[in-house]
């Protein structure tokens, strides 16, 4: 194929065709993970709810927020980078490679698939946890932005982490990394924290989607913040999608 040829491939279509059929497999083989990645914050909801279940209406909120975009991260990041990286192991990837179309939308593809494959276990988990700690439905509209928003930023981490790394077992390792630190920011509120950690929290871009979520379950959101929030975390996982299509464009060439 020629680069001409390559140029005016859709990228629409190549999205829409990498998830599709990936989607397949994925049902096919990650379902029973899928469940786990849902019982498990379900599981943690109920148990911080035993322990916890009296704290703040911003504590609940943040716990409810964690435990829901927990989710995302399980499948978006940690499922992802580990199926990119057998794919290219294995040389899955080649096949993608000999098509006349973009590495970007290869990447966005795989991405939009497991972001896909997630969204029941964010509805489920958002609403038991809803329900549990008594928090307002008012505003639960605002999950919608702030799963696409984790799912580009966790999905972007996903395929950074899945291309990126030369041996497989990197990327099983740095999927499991990241969903244990989506989990330290999402799982435990800002508040009981030292000042200083807390900054640093606040700062990381993982924590970005948890904390706009958060502020929209309590009764007085902080727009201004939520706005900002989801839009750094959309940006960030921007610069993350493109770092990973310039490292699959690498793995090609290799």
């Amino acid at each position: 194929m020629t680069s001409t040829s390559r140029s005016f491939t859709p990228v629409t279509a190549t999205i829409a065709t990498v998830h599709t059929a990936q989607l397949g497999r994925a049902r096919a083989g990650g379902g029973a993970v899928v469940i786990v990645a849902t019982l498990q914050s379900l599981a943690i909801l109920a148990l911080l709810r035993g322990i916890g279940g009296t704290a703040g209406q911003e504590a609940r909120a943040a716990v409810v927020s964690g435990a829901t975009l927990t989710v995302v991260a399980f499948i978006a990041w940690n499922l992802l980078a580990q199926r990119l990286a057998a794919l290219k192991a294995g040389g899955g990837l080649d096949y993608y490679g000999t098509l006349p179309v973009r590495p970007a939308a290869v990447v966005l593809g795989f991405c939009t698939c497991y972001a896909t494959f997630a969204v029941p276990g964010v509805v489920l988990t958002a609403a038991a946890g809803i329900a549990l700690f008594g928090l307002p439905v008012t505003h639960l509209w605002v999950l919608v932005p702030a799963a696409l928003s984790s799912a580009v930023a966790f999905g972007g981490l996903g395929a950074l982490s899945g291309l990126a790394p030369t041996r497989p077992e990197t990327a099983a390792l740095a999927g499991q990394l990241g969903l244990t630190a989506v989990m330290f920011v999402g799982l435990i509120p800002p508040g009981p924290l030292p000042d200083w950690l807390a900054a640093v929290r606040a700062a990381m871009p993982l924590a970005y989607d948890i904390d706009a979520l958060a502020s929209a379950l309590t009764p007085h959101p902080d727009w201004t913040g939520i706005t900002l929030r989801l839009t750094g975390s959309a940006a960030f996982g921007a610069c993350c999608l493109a770092v990973a299509a310039r490292s699959y464009r690498t793995a090609l060439n290799h």
